[in-house]
């Protein structure tokens, strides 16, 4: 995609996401892989609802900065994707509520996150990985998504919110929003005898649709 119109449509989507109350305020950051190798990202302390598309910050292919504001503190989330995964195109990271409500109960597991409610949390993310918590801006973070070596294309980050790579831009907010609302019929289904998908039900989404499943 040209890159300006790659700047508008990070723009747009992370304004859709934010209208639609996925992340709010200052948080969340969006970053994708231009032509030449290099990225943009989401400047620090800017809203995804405002986001101008002339002010993203601009990475060449070697990682240096070489235009717009300063990027987010979180730019080792991104990276750690980037340098581990070579499908990745794009990196989304929100505070969504529900998400980040089901990564607090005790429950949670940390090797498959999500339950398995639909077949489509399954096809778009595969198994995503519940990190502990870090500090905002901490650099393990980046670390953590190292050491999954690239098998993961999602990860929760506890008391936090979602990290997912996509192959492109909307292939990653498309995955980031279904995060969002399986953990939200799973915060809604709580203590209730739910059907969930079987066993059998889920290895059969993962062969149909030949999910990157991490066993």
């Amino acid at each position: 995609m040209d890159e300006n119109k790659l700047r508008e449509h990070i723009c747009m989507l992370a304004k859709s996401m934010f209208d639609r109350g996925l992340t709010g305020g200052s948080t969340g950051n969006i970053s994708a892989r231009t032509d030449d190798g290099g990225f943009l990202v989401s400047p620090t302390g800017t809203s995804f609802g405002r986001l101008d598309p002339a002010r993203l910050s601009r990475f060449d292919s070697g990682g240096k900065l070489t235009g717009g504001d300063a990027p987010t503190k979180e730019m080792p989330l991104h990276t750690a994707f980037y340098d581990t995964r070579s499908s990745a195109g794009a990196v989304v990271h929100l505070h969504s509520c529900h998400s980040v409500a089901l990564s607090m109960m005790p429950d949670a597991d940390p090797d498959n996150f999500l339950p398995p409610l639909t077949p489509y949390s399954i096809m778009k993310l595969g198994r995503v990985k519940l990190l502990p918590f870090f500090l905002p801006g901490d650099p393990a973070m980046g670390e953590a998504v190292r050491g999954l070596a690239g098998k993961r294309s999602a990860v929760m980050l506890a008391n936090h919110g979602p990290v997912v790579a996509g192959k492109d831009i909307e292939a990653a907010c498309n995955a980031v929003e279904e995060l969002e609302d399986t953990a939200r019929l799973a915060m809604m289904l709580r203590g209730m005898k739910a059907n969930m998908l079987s066993h059998t039900d889920v290895r059969n989404v993962i062969n149909k649709f030949d999910v990157e499943w991490d066993d």
